[in-house]
């Protein structure tokens, strides 16, 4: 285990307790920091502790965690139903649902609440960090910080400097997802960023693949899989993200370029009103519910 970021950073908050959430959560844990889980669910909270304990055994399992280190890890994390408790933090990090209305009411609530030093960062895919920060009085300590999913496998943090960020704010953002042995790249602030406004059009063209009868979801990703070397098709990743997070973020692309070739394909507009949202409800372009044994074609009409 390495050491916390040296100087003012010891207490992180991290407000969401989802899969984003509660994966920044562990790997700052595995890392030594004090984390200040928040969740306006207390059964998010439940299932997100539940998580990081699990998540934390198998690092052990792994020899990344001695037994020591896995149990003062653990006992330095707390949670709450109340954003107060990760407002006295010394960084925070957002990582609730990709909209921009309910992430703008939590900064503006933690706004009112946090020192006027502590750092802010989102962990948003794809909306504005500027937008993000405007809602603040804070836009020189505002920062977004990508991070991927699994957040305790993926490397990559997505750096984000918003109009009126700091360098110095950028510096301490950068500098924390080292400490956490991620790589930091420096991205502007853009619609999608890099990663999905590369990605989301690419899962997108996909599901129009389908919906227009080109071929089924598993031969879709067996092409891209055996003929690009993609260790995941775009549909099968799709439902990992959850078919409802890849819809959002192709709206904010739509809505950030007017542009008709980021529009949502209809199909993926459909499936989302049906509540198939892939792996997370059982059901997207394929089948994981318990019925279903292994994961196997669910079609898409």
């Amino acid at each position: 285990m390495t050491q916390p970021l040296q100087g003012s950073i010891q207490r992180v908050g991290v407000v969401g307790a989802g899969a984003m959430g509660h994966g920044i959560a562990q790997v700052l844990l595995r890392y030594g920091y004090q984390v200040v889980l928040t969740d306006s669910s207390a059964s998010f909270l439940d299932r997100g502790r539940e998580r990081i304990q699990k998540g934390l055994a198998r690092d052990v399992e792994k020899a990344r965690l001695t037994a020591e280190e896995r149990d003062r890890a653990l006992a330095a994390l707390e949670s709450s139903t109340s954003l107060d408790a990760a407002a006295a933090a010394d960084f925070v990090i957002e990582a609730i649902t990709e909209n921009f209305d309910a992430k703008a009411q939590v900064w503006r609530d933690l706004d009112a609440r946090a020192r006027p030093e502590v750092i802010f960062a989102s962990n948003t895919s794809s909306i504005s960090i500027t937008r993000l920060a405007a809602v603040t009085r804070r836009a020189a300590q505002f920062v977004g910080l990508h991070f991927f999913n699994p957040v305790p496998v993926m490397k990559l943090v997505e750096v984000v400097a918003g109009l009126d960020t700091s360098p110095e704010a950028v510096d301490v953002a950068e500098k924390l997802a080292r400490s956490l042995e991620k790589t930091p790249v420096r991205v502007n602030d853009a619609p999608g960023f890099v990663s999905n406004r590369v990605l989301m059009p690419m899962i997108n063209e996909a599901v129009y693949a389908v919906m227009e009868g080109v071929a089924a979801p598993q031969a879709v990703d067996e092409v891209m899989k055996l003929g690009m070397n993609h260790p995941m098709g775009p549909l099968e990743l799709a439902d990992f993200i959850g078919l409802d997070v890849c819809h959002d973020i192709m709206q904010v692309l739509y809505e950030g370029f007017h542009d008709s070739k980021y529009r949502p394909c209809p199909l993926l507009e459909k499936m989302v009103a049906a509540g198939r949202l892939g792996r997370k409800s059982g059901r997207g372009f394929y089948d994981y519910s318990a019925a279903a044994g292994t994961k196997k074609g669910a079609g898409a009409g």
